[in-house]
């Protein structure tokens, strides 16, 4: 047999979109690394608080592009096994299917496989990461009045990504030895929308009891 690609190296190559850097030495940058500090503290409830005198908007922000990154990062190391025929459909199991619009490009919702739902939905959020008139990355530039609901959207789609992650492909995850750091990343995901009321229940609904498992560990 062939060697396995994911011993050449390969893997990492194949993320998927570009990282989405937030600049060095700017305020926004400051707070990505208090994030990271207080991650390490493994304390996820409290890593997640907004921290004393910052700007939510600012905080939501610099964590939305880290969750951008990360599901990147996770969806990139088992892109070869969501294909348009393993995942003719994008789901989250078999009572949850998701169908693509954005609103602008594509209104009436359509039906696509997996990996082109993903394409569009990852390349629609770094649309927006990189807009500065959302996204100001420069100090002092304020946020829109719709940034909070900009953010919702995206951590909503973004969701979906893990579901169908869990869902359709764990197994995967299994094999590569992935599955203790997508578990960090989605239990982070989980209280970050959770501290803010970001993402409504229903939405939520394909991973119930997984969230309900990672809720329960931590009290």
């Amino acid at each position: 047999g062939n060697a396995s690609p994911l011993l050449s190296g390969s893997r990492s190559s194949k993320t998927f979109k570009p990282k989405k850097n937030i600049p060095e030495g700017s305020h926004q940058y400051e707070l990505l690394k208090h994030a990271e500090a207080t991650l390490g503290s493994g304390n996820l409830r409290q890593a997640v608080m907004l921290p004393e005198g910052e700007d939510l908007n600012e905080w939501i922000a610099v964590n939305t592009v880290d969750f951008f990154n990360q599901i990147n990062m996770l969806y990139g190391t088992i892109t070869e096994f969501c294909s348009e025929s393993s995942c003719p459909v994008m789901s989250a199991g078999p009572r949850y299917e998701y169908h693509w619009a954005d609103g602008t490009n594509i209104k009436k919702p359509i039906k696509c496989s997996a990996p082109k739902y993903i394409d569009y939905l990852m390349t629609w959020v770094q649309d927006q990461l990189d807009d500065e008139t959302l996204f100001p990355s420069k100090i002092g530039v304020p946020f829109p009045k719709n940034f909070l609901s900009v953010a919702k959207t995206i951590l909503k789609r973004l969701f979906r990504v893990y579901a169908h992650i869990y869902h359709q492909h764990f197994d995967a995850v299994m094999r590569l030895q992935e599955e203790a750091h997508l578990n960090t990343s989605f239990k982070h995901f989980i209280f970050f929308v959770q501290e803010f009321s970001l993402i409504d229940r229903r939405e939520l609904a394909p991973l119930h009891e997984l969230i309900e498992k990672l809720g329960s560990k931590d009290r």
